[in-house]
């Protein structure tokens, strides 16, 4: 986990805040396993912000597991979203 850039760190963030974001996609683009990412927004956050984003992330049905995941919700993604494969930006 120390070997992560500030950069890398803050997209690993960005994408646990999300709520439709799973684990698995991070653990897909950043080779992150759940427990690490827990691990490292403990460390990056205060403890109430921390502790609000555990709060949500374990309350009603859970959209951080895929396998939790409710069938009939839809994914959504923005237009103006650039496609990302494996942490690369794809050329257009």
């Amino acid at each position: 986990m120390s070997d992560l850039s500030e950069g890398n760190k803050n997209r690993i963030i960005e994408m646990a805040w999300e709520d439709r974001t799973p684990f698995d996609a991070i653990k897909i683009q950043f080779e992150l396993p759940e427990k690490e990412v827990i691990k490292l927004m403990r460390s990056e956050l205060k403890r109430s912000s921390f502790n609000l984003w555990r709060k949500r992330i374990n309350s009603g049905p859970s959209q951080k597991h895929l396998k939790k995941f409710p069938a009939d919700m839809q994914r959504f993604k923005s237009s103006r979203q650039k496609n990302i494969s494996f942490n690369k930006i794809s050329k257009r």
